[in-house]
């Protein structure tokens, strides 16, 4: 399809995503599209759209943290464009919740993420974007295009700047392996493996290191950090080894709970996080990295019909 022809591009922010959605726009060169989202005094959501979309990429930027509000209003302003005849409906979904929860590891329960994507197709979605999903898998659940972003173009360039010696990474769990093994394969550096054992969820009760860490700058690698307890717990116990030092990079900062009071408390040097969920409070060991340019190229990419993966493979 040559640049002539090719349809405009409209790029619209939900309520609680504003912040990110404003920040991706500056980078791409388009400024947001007028979208109102109209509340009765029950709490019921109406969005509008006020302008044509119609013929247009539409690109509706919202991440689905708590509350399910978030994932609600982004079905409804999926569903508003669809019906106003617009060519091509893309979900960017920073943060996707519920990603969780993708399988049944216990007698009946849901499989939720299945169902989110369900519901996304249903509402009109042709396309979603996100990133860091928390198991590769759920690309499968969908039978609409996924462009899944890798956080590691954010995190591997940030790296390259820190001057540390005798690094190591390391996964908080035996799931995040995979993850953690991609930086250490980059850098040409060891892996280890914090082995934990839950009675329930968001407690650990026992964990083990699989590796030596002595004297190692070590670096945990995970997709999300919710009420930190692993993390910090991780943290912990490789300093017991003899870590020098310890970092933590994760993508989606849910921080729930104690999340914050625990890793003030904890021995993590510094934990990185991306802007995928805006942070409750501020705290002096957590940093900051936006994925705003990373989403606005994939952006760019996608409505060009160019290649999403040469935004973060190697090579």
């Amino acid at each position: 399809m040559s640049n002539s022809i090719r349809s405009e591009v409209k790029l619209f922010s939900g309520t609680t995503s504003k912040y990110l959605s404003q920040s991706i726009a500056d980078y791409y060169g388009h400024p947001l599209g007028d979208i109102t989202v109209h509340q009765f005094s029950d709490g019921e959501m109406q969005p509008v759209i006020n302008e044509s979309v119609r013929g247009a990429y539409v690109f509706f930027i919202q991440s689905t943290y708590p509350p399910t509000e978030n994932l609600m209003e982004l079905l409804l302003m999926i569903d508003a464009a669809r019906r106003a005849s617009a060519g091509y409906i893309t979900a960017v979904m920073p943060y996707f919740g519920y990603a969780r929860q993708d399988r049944k590891d216990k007698p009946r329960v849901p499989i939720s993420s299945k169902l989110i994507a369900n519901l996304l197709q249903a509402a009109g979605a042709d396309r979603v974007m996100t990133m860091d999903f928390h198991a590769d898998q759920i690309q499968g659940f969908f039978d609409i295009p996924v462009d899944h972003l890798k956080s590691e173009a954010i995190y591997i360039p940030y790296l390259q700047d820190i001057d540390l010696d005798n690094v190591i990474f390391a996964a908080p769990d035996v799931g995040g392996v995979k993850r953690a093994r991609t930086y250490a394969k980059h850098f040409a550096k060891p892996l280890v493996i914090c082995d934990k054992y839950r009675k329930r969820a968001n407690e650990v009760a026992e964990m083990t290191v699989i590796g030596d860490v002595e004297g190692a700058n070590v670096i945990l690698v995970d997709d999300l950090v919710d009420t930190a307890g692993t993390l910090c717990r991780a943290a912990g116990i490789l300093m017991e080894r003899g870590a020098k030092s310890v970092r933590a990079m994760c993508t989606h900062p849910v921080l729930s709970g104690k999340a914050y009071e625990r890793i003030e408390d904890s021995q993590l040097d510094e934990l990185l996080v991306c802007d995928t969920i805006p942070l409750k409070q501020e705290s002096e060991k957590i940093k900051v990295l936006s994925a705003a340019k990373l989403f606005s190229r994939a952006i760019r990419n996608t409505h060009e019909h160019r290649s999403i993966s040469a935004l973060f493979v190697e090579g």
